[in-house]
């Protein structure tokens, strides 16, 4: 008997051969989605998680072969997951996982009937994700006061971060050359190692040409790192310090709600979209896929005009 399908490791490794026959074909489709397709840890272990999981339920209900799968399981391994309390949003993305996973068995060979085409996914409500109004946005730009070389790195993350929606991931992973402070761009990386151009305004320029001159000099000690943003140690920044460093931000500034560095992102998509921009500009600025996965920010406009006619208007 195997043990509990463990987190995927994306090292490259040989194929494991246990008495599951079915984990070969997760190796074998993680290793796809590495090699083929370029996927991140963080979704490559999504993955992993999913559908170990599902292939743990399936062995539990006596299947050792794709071919044996059929749309009962799938929907037995939902209502599993629903009696356990896993809510409506991790089921759907649990789902979607299982979709991809039997198309590529579908593709391969090890199967010839897709047991997911049939299964609705759960419906979960829309969550809005947290906007900043443009005077909070103000007020957390301004919290890095002083001209100590953390407060002005600080000022040139939260200036580039606003206005070119980077998600942090981005943020901290640019190396100095991929910034064209002259020009007004930046070259980012983003999902499924896609290259864009970004434009930066001019606030986000000034803010992160004093920070090339008079800060990040400061930070790299030893004189040889090639990453844009430095932690006060000359290393380049992690995720979760810039996580603490917008938290902290926020807190000076006064901002009561929770905040994230995703807010930024959000908040320069809505801001753009209120204020004239089309959506397919705004989709490829973000480096999003699929349209529809902007439009959320269309419905999020509406929401605040729908806010704003309650307050004010005298019948609201």
């Amino acid at each position: 008997m195997r043990e509990t399908h463990q987190p995927y490791d994306s090292r490259p490794h040989s194929l494991r051969l246990t008495d599951y026959d079915m984990d070969r074909y997760l190796d074998i489709f993680l290793n796809f989605l590495l090699v083929e397709k370029g996927l991140a840890n963080n979704t490559l272990e999504a993955y992993s998680r999913d559908i170990g999981g599902y292939l743990d339920f399936l062995r539990r209900q006596g299947v050792v072969d794709a071919f044996d799968i059929r749309p009962i399981h799938v929907s037995g391994f939902i209502v599993a997951m629903k009696e356990r309390g896993v809510g409506p949003r991790s089921r759907a993305r649990a789902l979607s996982a299982l979709r991809v996973f039997h198309r590529f068995l579908m593709v391969e060979n090890y199967c010839d009937t897709n047991p997911t085409a049939i299964i609705e996914a759960p419906k979960a409500l829309a969550r809005l994700p947290v906007v900043l109004s443009a005077r909070e946005v103000e007020r957390l730009l301004a919290a890095p006061v002083g001209e100590r070389a953390i407060e002005v790195r600080d000022r040139a993350m939260l200036e580039l971060l606003y206005a070119t929606g980077l998600r942090v991931s981005e943020l901290v992973a640019l190396r100095v050359r991929d910034v064209n402070n002259d020009a007004g761009y930046l070259l980012t990386m983003g999902k499924g190692k896609k290259e864009r151009l970004v434009p930066m305004g001019e606030a986000a320029r000034t803010a992160l040409n004093a920070y090339l001159v008079a800060a990040r000099g400061e930070l790299d000690r030893e004189g040889g790192s090639d990453c844009l943003f430095l932690s006060r140690l000359g290393e380049g920044m992690s995720r979760q310090a810039f996580w603490n460093i917008i938290k902290k931000r926020a807190r000076q500034a006064g901002i009561a709600k929770g905040i994230s560095p995703h807010t930024l992102r959000h908040s320069f998509a809505t801001h753009l979209l209120e204020n004239g921009a089309d959506l397919r500009s705004v989709q490829i600025m973000l480096g999003h896929a699929d349209l529809s996965t902007t439009q959320i920010y269309t419905h999020i406009t509406r929401e605040r005009l729908k806010r704003l006619h309650a307050e004010f208007h005298p019948r609201g």
